[in-house]
């Protein structure tokens, strides 16, 4: 197959999805217009919205499957699905949070949540209408975002995300540190939580000895070099599910807190070692990681093997090829 990934870049997947499938034989490639600090390159084409719409009429005679992320298309306001449609290519929309994170009903099961970075309800409603007058399925990440998507489109696939585990090879930590390093990477410190997890910071501070360190606005392949320095991370506490830092860092053999719902737990794998913590709970769990330097190393350990079983893009792409498949 020839398959296009396009147009916006989201944690690496374009590039890591397309990487995926060419070991498996497949032609892929993504093209990328969104443009930010984190620096990704691999198996792009980084260009620009205008020079991607003057290209759309060589660009879909040359693929079988696009594969669009975040609710963009070849096209600003999505003309080009209907030739798509026309020629029998197969379409799926791979929607990654506020692009479709709709505020009502975010805060159904999640008072913490923060969607000011989504766009209103009625602009959503109108960009999932149109697209899905061509756009018959869709993937999310994880079950928090099932219910954004589910009445648009005939069937959602919920599918992990994905890393390229030879990147990351595990660096545990040291029950016998002294002066534990906490790290929180707040991409958006709005919707991360950032606030709360500093507050909490500096109620620990006056109790325990450790480091902090909060890292903005550097390349992605920078920040990967410093999370392996940390003894625990903190990621998000208000979405209710988990992002890109958590299954990273637990690659790298890391306890990781992150705010998971409660209504979601069930439906993710049994043994997903990440520890719970929302605003009012974070304080208590961090007390508790840090008084337990040998759960910092458990909950690393398992962190690592379950990224092996759930998010290496080995597995992941196996998912992807069997969606593929019955498009």
């Amino acid at each position: 197959m020839k398959v296009f990934h396009g147009t916006t870049e989201i944690a690496g997947q374009m590039g890591i999805l397309s990487e995926a499938l060419q070991k498996k034989g497949h032609y892929s490639i993504g093209y990328n217009t969104f443009h930010s600090y984190l620096g990704y390159e691999d198996h792009l084409v980084n260009t620009d919205e205008q020079t991607i719409e003057q290209e759309r009429e060589n660009i879909i005679p040359a693929f079988d499957v696009f594969h669009f992320h975040y609710g963009t298309t070849l096209s600003p306001g999505f003309e080009d699905l209907e030739k798509i449609a026309r020629l029998g290519k197969k379409m799926v929309m791979h929607h990654w949070g506020n692009d479709v994170r709709f505020h009502d009903i975010a805060r159904i099961h999640n008072p913490y949540v923060y969607t000011g970075d989504s766009p209103p309800n009625e602009v959503m409603h109108e960009r999932l209408t149109k697209m899905t007058r061509y756009i018959k399925q869709a993937i999310v990440q994880d079950y928090e975002m099932v219910p954004y998507v589910e009445n648009y489109y005939d069937h959602v696939h919920v599918v992990p995300i994905a890393i390229d585990l030879s990147q990351f090879t595990p660096v545990y930590p040291d029950p016998m540190k002294k002066r534990p390093l906490i790290l929180h990477a707040p991409t958006n410190p709005d919707f991360k939580g950032t606030a709360h997890v500093e507050n909490a910071i500096e109620r620990l501070r006056k109790e325990y000895d450790f480091d902090y360190k909060r890292i903005e606005k550097l390349k992605h392949s920078e920040a990967i070099e410093l999370y392996k320095e940390a003894d625990l991370i903190i990621d998000q506490v208000l979405c209710g599910s988990h992002g890109l830092l958590s299954v990273e860092t637990m690659a790298l053999g890391k306890p990781v807190v992150t705010y998971i719902r409660e209504d979601l737990i069930s439906r993710f794998p049994s043994e997903l070692p990440i520890v719970n913590a929302n605003p009012d709970t974070l304080y208590d769990q961090v007390k508790k990681l840090l008084e337990n330097p040998s759960l910092r190393r458990t909950h690393g350990e398992q962190g690592r093997k379950y990224v092996e079983a759930y998010h290496s893009s080995d597995v992941v792409i196996e998912q992807l090829l069997a969606i593929y498949e019955q498009l």
